[in-house]
């Protein structure tokens, strides 16, 4: 069973797209100086080739979600969507959700994360995006599916929906798997930011994968 930790905290293209607002006072774009490195150098997440991100999902797995309101657990089914289950189930079992926090709540549509906080680690992923899988499963209430901004363009991010989102399925996401416990928790993730900018004011995409979680801090 996989573990995510500390998990603190799209209409029609969901994948958020890279903002960069200048700070005044600031040759940083997002206000603050970048972090220093989290992962040495061959650590497992900055490699996607090693063999420890290349291991064949079973079937089915559960994932339990420990957030600040409570616990989720989700069902992955790998006949939903091979090629994103393989490489969710290889993130989330070394590790790369670990820290994750949801950056886009909205609520009656989706929450959103998938982002480990890591910058060497997200910067080497959002660079590797996957062919899509056709859909094999409706999003409805509780399901997880990858967010992406058109034809092959999912990478690490997923979102949860809140709602039975048949537009979605009009659209080509493909879930993942659904929520088998602690939907209510989904409900008490804190949504008062709203959109990403510029329609909302929630956290701008370039500064979470150059800075990662101290810029969410």
């Amino acid at each position: 069973r996989c573990r995510w930790r500390s998990l603190r905290r799209m209409r029609s293209l969901l994948l958020v797209p890279v903002l960069l607002l200048a700070a005044c006072g600031s040759s940083d774009p997002c206000g603050m100086s970048p972090p220093p490195r989290q992962l040495p150098e061959g650590h497992v997440l900055l490699n996607p080739e090693a063999p420890e991100m290349r291991v064949v999902p079973p079937d089915s797995f559960d994932v339990r979600l420990e957030t600040t309101r409570g616990a989720i657990t989700v069902r992955i089914y790998r006949e939903w969507a091979p090629m994103g289950v393989y490489r969710f189930y290889n993130l989330a079992r070394n590790g790369y959700y670990d820290g994750s926090r949801f950056f886009r709540v909205l609520p009656g549509f989706v929450a959103q994360f998938g982002l480990s906080g890591i910058p060497e680690a997200d910067q080497v992923w959002n660079a590797l995006p996957m062919p899509d899988d056709p859909p094999r499963a409706r999003n409805r209430a509780g399901t997880l599916a990858y967010a992406m901004a058109g034809a092959d363009t999912r990478t690490t991010q997923l979102f949860f929906n809140y709602a039975d989102n048949r537009a979605l399925d009009e659209q080509g996401f493909a879930p993942i798997g659904r929520i088998v416990d602690g939907m209510g928790v989904l409900f008490m993730l804190h949504s008062g930011y709203g959109e990403t900018p510029p329609q909302g004011r929630g956290p701008q995409f370039g500064c979470m994968l150059t800075h990662g979680n101290r810029y969410l801090s």
